[in-house]
């Protein structure tokens, strides 16, 4: 009889089937976490006009699906480490495909609110357990690749809202781009029965057969029996997971990530809100403006497939406190206006630098926290994030009903990316958790043995 100790068998293994099995359905699931999140963006000019909504109003209407992701995040991140990562995925899914599909049934501003702040209690939700379930089976040579390929998906789907805007919304209405939020719901079976549960919580709960199958995926080249003795690493926060996030030294570093997640999601959403119509009123047309909102995704994948790897490799605080800092610097310059040329640049540059650093942040998160408390820590400070998302459309809206000089609507949203930075750069990087090769230090990692019974 051996002993496995799992979380290094994951950490050493190298990337295969299994894991790129798991990397296509975390990618579709986030493309459409995506879509449903910047859809709003893609038919804001056309339901002001349809519906009489001031700029107030659309900005709050854009808010509810915040402010339903803000509750989703918190209590489906921590319900995770409690009923398992693969449940509440697909809980999440059901919950935004669904309601966003609704939508594009909704006669009215009340019921269209009332199903966004539903839908956004499943995005919240989503991409928290997402990531942590990826980081559970990543290599650790490639954490930060893996998890920033998958977000990208992010980008892509916010790419897919406003092409489909451009193409389907003259001929079929603004009703029509919402109905491909439900086809999530087609797959759903495919992906319970493919997607992996969290080895952590498949110790928790004695399924020691199916961890060892799992395994056997992972790292085929090793041989597993069900003999074999576990061993994980211990959890001592895992009836308050909460808790965890400011034992061992981690209080400031978690108070600083809340920072920058609410910083970097307020510029993240008042742009994907209020880019097509900002760049509107700087006397380009509609389509031409959705195409801004295309580049800037496309900079965001660009962007995060490019800092990932180097924060792989040197430490993603790093790469992450210049990117925030960038991206306000290309936010100020985006207000004096230029050539076209020089225009979807500083769009593309913004992409990356406000997306692809919330992207590579949430990836830094992920490996910062011990395994037991990952989903709860990504999830609160998703959370937290969302209230800065809220505050994004509302901000916008409001600079826009004031008339300020387009300017000053930039600057406004670039502010928040100096803040990040700033938060960002006190986080002590000797608490990573994960060891990044030529980076930070780890802390110890204690280990206690789990003798499990087959069910």
């Amino acid at each position: 009889m051996a002993k496995i100790n799992t979380t290094e068998v994951i950490s050493n293994s190298k990337f295969n089937r299994f894991h790129f099995g798991l990397l296509a359905w975390c990618f579709i699931i986030i493309l459409f976490d995506g879509y449903d999140l910047v859809v709003y963006g893609t038919v804001v000019p056309l339901l002001t006009e349809e519906w009489n909504l001031t700029s107030v109003e659309a900005g709050a209407m854009g808010s509810y699906g915040l402010f339903g992701m803000l509750f989703g995040a918190i209590f489906f991140g921590t319900l995770a480490d409690r009923i398992g990562r693969k449940n509440v995925i697909a809980i999440t899914l059901i919950l935004f495909s669904l309601f966003t599909l609704l939508c594009g049934f909704a006669d009215t501003p009340t019921m269209f609110s009332t199903f966004r702040f539903l839908a956004g209690l499943g995005l919240g939700g989503i991409m928290p357990n997402v990531i942590a379930l990826l980081t559970d089976y990543a290599p650790k040579t490639m954490r930060s690749m893996v998890v920033s390929i998958v977000l990208c998906g992010y980008s892509f789907g916010g790419m897919l809202a406003p092409i489909l805007g451009i193409l389907v919304m003259p001929t079929l209405g603004w009703e029509s781009i919402f109905w491909f939020a439900g086809i999530p719901l087609l797959f759903l079976p495919f992906m319970m029965k493919r997607l992996p549960e969290a080895s952590t919580h498949l110790i928790r709960i004695n399924k020691k057969e199916e961890l060892i199958r799992i395994l056997s995926k992972v790292c085929p080249e090793s041989k597993f029996d069900i003999k074999d003795e576990l061993v994980e690493v211990k959890k001592t926060e895992a009836n308050m997971p909460i808790v965890g996030l400011f034992k061992d030294s981690r209080a400031l570093s978690t108070l600083m990530f809340w920072i920058a997640f609410f910083m970097c999601l307020l510029m993240v959403y008042g742009l994907n809100t209020w880019l097509p119509k900002l760049m509107i009123e700087a006397g380009y047309a509609l389509n031409s403006s959705l195409g801004f909102l295309i580049v800037l995704q496309g900079g965001a994948i660009v962007g995060t497939l490019i800092i990932a790897k180097l924060c792989d490799r040197y430490g993603s605080k790093k790469m992450l406190v210049p990117m925030y800092a960038l991206g306000a610097v290309s936010l100020t310059l985006l207000g004096m206006g230029g050539s076209s040329f020089v225009i979807y640049t500083l769009v593309a540059i913004a992409g990356a630098c406000t997306i692809g650093a919330q992207n590579l942040v949430q990836a830094y998160v992920s490996q910062y926290y011990p395994p037991n408390i990952r989903s709860t820590a990504l999830g609160v400070a998703s959370g937290i994030g969302r209230i800065g998302g809220m505050l994004g459309p509302i901000l916008g809206g409001f600079l826009l009903s004031i008339s300020l000089p387009i300017q000053l609507n930039f600057i406004a949203f670039a502010i928040p990316g100096l803040i990040a930075a700033v938060a960002l750069s006190f986080v002590p990087v000797k608490m990573a958790y994960y060891k990044h090769d030529h980076s930070e230090p780890t802390e110890e990692v204690t280990v206690e043995s789990n003798k499990m019974n087959v069910l």
